[in-house]
Parts: structure tokens; C-alpha cells; sequence
């Protein structure tokens, strides 16, 4: 722990005439245009910016009267300390993150710092979360509709997390379909990441999978670059960078990308929508859970094993046999949801 680290976590909570507040404020990709009119508000309502060198420069239009506290890539837990100190001396302090502060951003240091310093939400230093449009947000809107099915994050940096939790969340959402956005691809000392990942990647996708990289979103250098998951290590990638790896429906088309809902499954996309023989509107798929379940009791039935069963489904044997056990309601007696 530094010393003004400690210093801040020793200080006792002390009531201030005016009590300050820390502001967490998700800028977005960069552009005014695309902050909320939250964040704004934030910023201008504040006495004290605090952020990295390079954020403080998207919102330098909005500064004017400010007191500006600049801070480096890997000094989060300085920022977030600043921050609580200027708050204790009865300031309003905008510490702004890219994105979303919540997403790989300053919410999460700065909590920490603060649980440490004794602070609690009753304390008379108040804290509100500004939320932005993350970085998946930004260049999924820039690319197409990649994002329209399950999709999840990962960082890539092993600054603050050992390799091996990485490659293993790596490795699972990649067996299990889900379209990612990785952050933090590639810096200049960071360069074999992306080729593990890609790696790790390769062993449950196919090689034409659509891959769609983009760089600083709706800033001046912003730069797209589609290609496909066994080329993508040779693109050019940055720590400005966001790489977006489909999922096995996704597709690339009059250079859009987009992800399938999966409405196919369901309704006749060239019959104009009419519902697929032996489906129903409102209702889950007949391969959904309730349908599985029919099939899997049947297959069970006929003798195929738990662990027979296990291994088609791609799921845990200890699964298959805890749901094989759990007696179940029969759709037909349950209400009707529609369906969004």
C-alpha cells in the first residue's frame, strides 16, 4: 500500500460544514455527443476532475474552471484517493472513466479505498455511479448488431490477474458460444496475449469465425477492421482497441455483423413469420427447456447412461443426474409470457 494509500484509510470520517461527494462519471467512447446528459451535469456541477491523462483530454471542452487532477494508466488507486481526500475537504469531485465506470472502470478502486478509509453509505461524503456507454456498447454499434444474443467480457490484462483464471474464462465462454468482447487485447509489452486467446479460441470455433476489431470508437483515429478468429493476431490491435469474437451464427454481410436472436428457430423468416410446425408463439421452443427434458427422460429411458448423456449434451454428468431426478410441471398448466 502507498503512503497516501494509507493515509487515506487511516483518516477518521469526519464531518464537513459542506460535505463533499464523489462523482463516478462514464464518459462513454469520448465524444460529448455521446456522454449523458448525466455525465455532463456531473462534470459541470463539479469543483475537482480527477481521471487518466487521456480522459481528462476527451472533456478538456468542459473543464473550464476546473481544478484538473491528471493521473498515469496504473495509478487507479491514487485517483480514487484523491478523490476521497478533496471529498473530505467538502469538494465535489468528478472522477471520470471511459466507458462506463462500472465496466473495468474507477467504481470498483474507489470502493475499495473508501470500505478501507471506514467509510459506509451513511457516511456525509456521498457517492453516485454516472453510468456511460461501455466500449462493447460503442463499436457493437459501430460494426452492426454483434451483441443481439448472449455475449459476455474479458480482459485480457494480466496486470492484476493471474494468466491461468484468465485462459479458463477464456476457454469456457468459447465452448460455450457466447459472443466476447475482450478489452485490453494488446499493449506494447502485452503482445502474446491475443495469440493465446485466439489459441484457446481455435479449440471450440470454427477458423471463419467473424472477428470485428475496432479502435477508439467515434474518435478522431478511429479505425474498423473486420477479419475472421484465425486471422485475427495479425491484425492491428491496441490497449485503444476493442476485439468483438462472434459467436457460431454470426455472420459478416454488406459489411455489417450481426448475431442472430435466433427468431429462425422459431418462425419461417420467408413465410413472412408464420410459426414453425411444432412450435408455438408465446411459448418456449419444443428443443427448449421443457422439450429437452421430454428428450432427455426418453433417451434415459431407452438406456443411454448418465454419463452417455452427459457427454452428448456437452453438460456435467452430476447435472444430467440431479435433473433427471427433479420431478417437473408440464407446460400446458403454467401462464403465458409473451415473448419480448
Amino acid at each position: 500500500m502507498n503512503d497516501s494509500l494509507q493515509t487515506a484509510a487511516q483518516a477518521p470520517a469526519q464531518a464537513q460544514t459542506q460535505a463533499g461527494k464523489i462523482m463516478l462519471v462514464g464518459i462513454g467512447p469520448g465524444s460529448v455527443d455521446h456522454m449523458t446528459a448525466r455525465a455532463r451535469a456531473a462534470i459541470a456541477e463539479a469543483d475537482v476532475v480527477i481521471g487518466y491523462v487521456t480522459y481528462i483530454k476527451l472533456v478538456v471542452d468542459l473543464l473550464e474552471g476546473k481544478e484538473i487532477i491528471r493521473k498515469s494508466m496504473t495509478e487507479e488507486l491514487d485517483r480514487a484517493v484523491s478523490a476521497l481526500e478533496a471529498a473530505r475537504a467538502g469538494k465535489k469531485v468528478a472522477l471520470i472513466s471511459s466507458g462506463d465506470a462500472g465496466v473495468y472502470g474507477m467504481a470498483g478502486p474507489t470502493y475499495e479505498v473508501l470500505f478501507q478509509s471506514g467509510w459506509t453509505p451513511d457516511d456525509p461524503v456521498q457517492v453516485e455511479i454516472v453510468p456511460g456507454a461501455s466500449a462493447l456498447n460503442s463499436c457493437a454499434a459501430l460494426v452492426g448488431a454483434p451483441l443481439t444474443h448472449d455475449f459476455c467480457a474479458i480482459s485480457l490484462s494480466d496486470l492484476l490477474t493471474p494468466w491461468p483464471t484468465i485462459a479458463r474464462r477464456l476457454d469456457a465462454v468459447a465452448m460455450a458460444d457466447f459472443v466476447v468482447a475482450l478489452y485490453n487485447p494488446k499493449s506494447g509489452r502485452r503482445t502474446r496475449q491475443i495469440v493465446e486467446a485466439q489459441r484457446l479460441f481455435l479449440r471450440h470455433r470454427r477458423a471463419d469465425t467473424p472477428v470485428a476489431i475496432v479502435k477508439s470508437a467515434y474518435r478522431r483515429r478511429e479505425n474498423i477492421v473486420f477479419t475472421t478468429l484465425d486471422s485475427m493476431a495479425d491484425a492491428d490491435i491496441g490497449m485503444l482497441s476493442t476485439v468483438l469474437i462472434g459467436n457460431s451464427n454470426t455472420f459478416v454481410r454488406n459489411g455489417l455483423m450481426v448475431t442472430p436472436r435466433g427468431y429462425a428457430n422459431k418462425y419461417d423468416m420467408e413465410e413472412g413469420g408464420t410459426t414453425r410446425e411444432g412450435e408455438k408463439a408465446g411459448r418456449s421452443l419444443s428443443t427448449g427447456l421443457l422439450g429437452w427434458l421430454d428428450t432427455l427422460q426418453a433417451e434415459h429411458a431407452a438406456g443411454a447412461s448418465v454419463e452417455a448423456l452427459a457427454q452428448s449434451h456437452r453438460l456435467p454428468a452430476d447435472y444430467i443426474r440431479a435433473t433427471l431426478a427433479e420431478p417437473w410441471q408440464d407446460e400446458a398448466t403454467d401462464t403465458v409470457e409473451g415473448e419480448a
